[in-house]
């Protein structure tokens, strides 16, 4: 440990997220102390890292929250956005960042680091001036503010990543609109976290801009092709047309990728403008790049196909929770008063043992898919995505195990406990809360497994949602059950006979 550092706290915001879940693995590498202030600390409970950090619950715009997160902080990670929370998502970043500041300033902090987006284009998108302005309010106050610009991270489990593998992958021929021939200077998710890491280490607190990027410039139809060739794929064919806007756009990559449209959007905007780090805001006088290099499109890219052929991707874009309809609430807000809650609830009792039917409950969504019913599934994810919704394309982090706070398709884990109990937070588009929940337990010698769908509707309209679709739940969840046990059963006989 650098004895000189050795007494610094940092703080991480947005540690459930995609880039703050591994910016405080990587700061306990380095044996840092490490605070992570979180909304729901159940979200990071499932991380390797949970038992190891301070962790300070509470909502970024409460002040007396911010208080207690920055107390004792010498350098404060800003890794937190509003994109998807409103239309007006300008405004909550530019006062939820003004509020950061002036607490980091009431507390002493000595320095804040902020990832923010590159901006040098005049005709910059609404994410991106949202992005630039968010940077200004932290800089509002006494508190030094080293800006770190970034443009496209390309990384396994980033929203970027999983918007260009999957239009590459399904469209080899694509329609595209005229954005695709900007420039961009992308950088890959390992280097972005040597700039965050490394800025631990300051010697002086620094009150800067500083554009980060890759060492190529490219546009985006030639990051698809790249990819296209690493991956396998003929070269794709790109037809530019000049009838599609980002709104369209947008609609289009939620239909074709995992990324759903309220994102999407954003990320398209962002390519309109050319996204290219401008040599006169340089890092590297403040902090060298890697001395292996910065990765190349290529290298980042494989680097990412790698990941996620393996397994090994430590966070996802869908990390955050994802907004629904505006009148569902997130699950850790209280119930509403006097609710009804309808159920669905279904049984086996059988012979296989509890950790074989674990098995497939734990692997349940993404490429398992749902055990049945695929059409019906398939249907209420196309609705969803009509809707704004997620949709089905979400899938996993890993296909075989999960952790508190996972997406699996429409479904986040609210929680988990091994070999017992499975519950999943709907984020489709409802009139309502639901819950999809699993609980085994062994009785007589037998495993005792137990399936109940929750709902709580949200007015009269809520009811009538629920009453309308238990038809289908009658070819939905007993199938699901019986074929959960039936998979279970077939891999206990096929160890047996090995």
């Amino acid at each position: 440990m650098d004895m000189q550092n050795q007494g610094r706290l940092y703080l991480v915001t947005g540690a459930s997220g995609y880039v703050g879940g591994r910016l405080v693995r990587d700061l306990l590498n380095d044996q840092k102390r490490v605070r992570v202030f979180v909304r729901d600390a159940k979200k990071i409970t499932g991380q390797s890292w949970s038992k190891v950090v301070e962790i300070v619950e509470g909502n970024a715009s409460n002040a007396a929250d911010l208080e207690r997160a920055l107390a004792g902080v010498h350098t404060a990670y800003y890794l937190l956005h509003s994109i998807n929370a409103a239309a007006d998502f300008g405004n909550i970043e530019a006062e939820m960042a003004r509020g950061f500041a002036l607490a980091s300033e009431k507390a002493g902090v000595s320095q804040i680091v902020y990832l923010g987006g590159i901006a040098n284009d005049e005709n910059r998108s609404r994410h991106l001036t949202s992005r630039m302005n968010t940077g200004a309010q932290l800089a509002s106050t006494s508190v030094p503010v080293l800006e770190l610009r970034a443009g496209i991270i390309i990384g396994s489990g980033s929203a970027s990543f999983e918007m260009l593998r999957h239009l590459t992958h399904r469209l080899p021929i694509m329609t595209t609109p005229k954005w695709v021939s900007n420039r961009t200077q992308p950088i890959a998710i390992r280097d972005v976290l040597h700039y965050l890491r490394r800025a631990a280490n300051l010697a002086q607190p620094q009150n800067r801009i500083c554009d980060i990027g890759g060492p190529e410039v490219v546009t985006y139809a030639e990051m698809m092709q790249k990819f296209a060739s690493l991956s396998g794929l003929r070269k794709r064919a790109i037809i530019q047309v000049p009838v599609l806007t980002p709104k369209l756009s947008s609609l289009w990559i939620g239909f074709v990728t995992p990324v759903p449209t309220s994102l999407a959007r954003p990320l398209v905007e962002s390519l309109i403008s050319e996204v290219v780090a401008d040599p006169a805001k340089s890092i590297h006088d403040v902090i060298p790049a890697p001395q292996e290099g910065l990765l190349t499109v290529s290298q980042a890219i494989q680097l990412a196909l790698t990941r996620t052929a393996e397994n090994h991707v430590d966070t996802r874009w869908s990390d955050a929770a994802f907004p629904t309809a505006p009148w569902q609430k997130a699950q850790g807000d209280p119930d509403w008063a006097g609710e009804l809650t309808l159920k669905d609830h279904r049984e086996i009792t059988t012979d296989v043992p509890i950790e074989n039917i674990w098995k497939q409950i734990e692997g349940i969504g993404g490429e398992h898919g749902w055990f049945g019913s695929g059409w019906l599934w398939y249907l209420r994810g196309l609705l969803d995505r009509m809707v704004g919704g997620v949709g089905l394309r979400r899938g996993r982090r890993d296909p075989r195990h999960l952790r508190i706070g996972d997406s699996v398709d429409f479904w986040r884990v609210e929680n988990i406990v091994k070999e017992e109990h499975l519950r999943l937070y709907a984020e489709m588009i409802l009139p309502g809360k639901a819950w999809l929940e699993f609980n085994l337990s062994r009785k007589d010698g037998k495993t005792v497994v137990q399936q109940d769908a929750l709902f709580e509707p949200r007015g009269l309209g809520g009811q009538l949602y629920w009453y309308i679709v238990s038809p289908f739940h009658f070819f939905i969840f007993p199938t699901m059950l019986r074929n959960i046990v039936k998979a279970a059963r077939r891999e206990s006989a096929a160890k047996s006979h090995t």
